[in-house]
């Protein structure tokens, strides 16, 4: 379904932007919370550097709150709309979903952020 060469594809996986080749992350598992930041210095297939500049990953917080609001909406959704709890319940069920995918969120903000400054261009791959 996702193809290399779609920025969904960059995105959803946390590949290189450049070159959808290597994992941008030391650790596949966001949960491993000791390791969920950490990322390589450069991409070994096509050599793009993914720290830009100092500071670069602060635009994804911006990003974040964006993807928290809509992991909101969707578990109030699914708990007062479609399971037909009560408000507090849907309440504690925001809560627990927010805790519980703050991994993912936080992985997801930053691949979001790198894809929207690096375009895909599978050419410059490092000839080897």
């Amino acid at each position: 379904m996702l193809k290399k060469g779609n920025k969904l594809y960059s995105i959803l996986t946390g590949t290189c932007p450049k070159c959808h080749e290597e994992s941008m992350y030391l650790d596949k598992n966001p949960y491993r919370l000791g390791n969920i930041l950490k990322m390589h210095e450069r991409c070994s297939q096509c050599n793009t550097k993914y720290k830009i500049e100092p500071s670069f990953f602060y635009g994804a917080m911006y990003v974040s709150y964006g993807v928290g609001i809509a992991f909101a909406v969707a578990a109030f959704v699914i708990s007062k709309l479609i399971l037909q709890s009560g408000l507090l319940t849907s309440f504690f069920a925001i809560i627990g979903t927010l805790i519980f995918f703050m991994p993912i969120i936080m992985r997801l903000s930053r691949n979001i952020w790198i894809n929207f400054f690096i375009p895909y261009n599978p050419e410059e791959k490092i000839k080897q």
